[in-house]
């Protein structure tokens, strides 16, 4: 015999859902503990030494932030597709906003209450890749805001397309003429591939229609 008042119609909102919470919450928690799980391997292992980051020696140190870093050899996992390598970002994903560490703190809060309100009241139970997506969001914005608040700044490591570059010499200089100069990590993934995501549903989504 089932109790019907613990049933939950597959088009409610996912704030009634335990199933849709399971899903954002549990996506929320794999994505942060993989993302800070990986840099702290990445630190231990890249580098051929382990590499202690320390919050007033960051702070010191801003913006030589690679004065930190021992010299190293980039560990090459596919040759011209993706090398690990270590660098601490004061900035955001692409190295974006460098040195406005209290501003990213205080947006990626911002993020994760609008995200969560979006998940429990805008969408329904039935959602769950708009619910794993949103939770890769929150989940890599949190990697990166511990790193902010622990480090005040983020570890990163991962470099795809190293030393592939552009032809005839352009673009500008200051990118070095490489296709990709980032250097990234675990969370900035996530943080895409939720994005890619939630863009994806928006635009396959059917407007609603206007009853006339």
């Amino acid at each position: 015999m089932t109790d019907s008042t613990t049933q939950v119609p597959d088009g409610s909102l996912a704030w009634h859902s335990r199933r849709a919470w399971a899903w954002f919450l549990v996506t929320i928690a794999l994505s942060f503990t993989i993302d800070i799980a990986t840099k702290y391997i990445a630190f231990h292992q890249i580098a051929g030494t382990p590499v202690e980051v320390h919050r007033e020696e960051v702070v010191a140190a801003t913006p030589r932030l690679w004065t930190l870093i021992p010299q190293h050899t980039p560990v090459t996992v596919v040759p011209k597709v993706l090398d690990f390598t270590l660098v601490l970002n004061p900035g955001a994903v692409f190295g974006i906003g460098a040195g406005k560490r209290w501003f990213f703190v205080v947006f990626t809060g911002f993020a994760i209450v609008i995200g969560t309100y979006v998940f429990a009241k805008h969408t329904r139970s039935r959602d769950w890749l708009i619910h794993v997506a949103l939770g890769l969001v929150l989940g890599g914005g949190l990697g990166n805001l511990y790193d902010r608040l622990l480090y005040a700044c983020v570890r990163d490591f991962i470099h795809p397309l190293p030393g592939v570059l552009y032809p005839f010499g352009v673009p500008a200089s200051w990118t070095n003429r490489e296709v990709w100069p980032y250097v990234s990590n675990v969370a900035d993934a996530f943080l895409i591939i939720g994005v890619v995501i939630l863009a994806w549903r928006a635009i396959k989504t059917p407007p609603p229609q206007t009853r006339r």
